[in-house]
């Protein structure tokens, strides 16, 4: 974790007189699953396409896997992964666009196996199914597995569980898991902010070109900002006497009900009014059977730290 996969430092991009990056820092240590996220048009499309080397900067330096990126579009070495879906051939099968792919490479991209990454991604039923008959969430997977052929130190990713159900993201989140576990560096972009929860251990939020956070999750949760809780418990009319007179918790008056269907209320406060409010719940003889953010704490700094750089632009 002490290596850097990548360093970028004050890199900015301009499509015309559009400001796709401005200043941007980034820092994603050999081992980490670091996630990118930002409203449409924040910069982050841009920003995965300069780490895969599909672009340059116009200002600013980028280090990729030690070795500085030079002023022409070239493929980093050791690098793998897409930008706006996986560039496949619809007429050839799963495995014969591996194939395909691994002979465009050369040998050493052969050395993972097709049939080994088919079965990371969970594709053995269907090699020799045509891509053309895939639906999308298939299309990433297979995606995913010509990223893996060369046996990357990093993948970059762009939405990578778009279109997966629930046992296609199941393989995608074991794959990323192990490669990270491995030393491989992941920088996966996406809207779904469970994903980038469940898999990453630092995030980026862009807006406007410009970072706006980078860091620990953990950091979010602990940052100065209030969060509305649906809270269930044994006795919910005890339990709302017991909020109302907390400090620092305020009652919100919208209707909630948990995922069990059971009635529930919502409270906002910040992190350390919440904890005294359950030990206070427990001391009052009440059980807490839920506790649950009606919005992640990412998604909440998501929403605050972009509409705070789209006011003041």
């Amino acid at each position: 974790m002490d290596t850097l996969a990548v360093r970028a430092r004050g890199i900015s991009k301009c499509f015309g007189d559009v400001v796709a990056l401005d200043g941007v820092d980034l820092d994603v240590p050999q081992g980490q699953i670091h996630g990118l996220v930002g409203p449409n048009g924040a910069g982050k499309t841009t920003l995965l396409g300069l780490l895969l080397g599909l672009a340059v900067a116009d200002t600013g330096t980028l280090d990729i896997l030690g070795t500085p990126l030079g002023r022409a579009p070239a493929a980093p070495d050791g690098v793998a992964g897409f930008v706006d879906g996986p560039g496949l051939y619809p007429s050839l099968t799963a495995r014969q666009n591996l194939a395909a792919l691994a002979a465009l490479r050369g040998s050493d991209a052969r050395t993972a196996g097709i049939d080994d990454v088919l079965a990371q991604v969970g594709l053995t039923d269907v090699a020799d199914d045509r891509a053309r008959g895939f639906s999308l969430g298939m299309r990433q997977r297979l995606g995913l597995a010509a990223a893996l052929l060369t046996r990357p130190r990093l993948l970059v990713l762009d939405e990578p569980s778009n279109g997966l159900d629930p046992a296609g993201k199941r393989h995608v989140h074991r794959v990323l898991d192990r490669l990270a576990a491995e030393g491989t560096a992941v920088v996966l972009s996406s809207h779904r902010m469970d994903d980038v929860e469940a898999l990453c251990s630092e995030v980026t939020i862009l807006a406007t070109g410009r970072v706006v956070f980078s860091g620990p999750l953990t950091k979010l949760a602990a940052e100065n900002r209030e969060l509305e809780y649906r809270v269930l418990t044994s006795d919910p009319a005890a339990a709302r006497e017991v909020a109302a007179g907390a400090d620092g918790v305020a009652l919100v008056e919208s209707a909630a009900r948990s995922r069990h269907g059971a009635d529930a209320f919502v409270v906002r406060a910040l992190v350390p009014a919440m904890d005294d409010l359950v030990a206070a719940l427990v001391r009052a003889g009440i059980a807490v059977r839920e506790l649950a953010p009606v919005v992640s704490p990412l998604e909440a700094a998501f929403l605050a730290l972009t509409e705070q750089q789209e006011a003041g632009r």
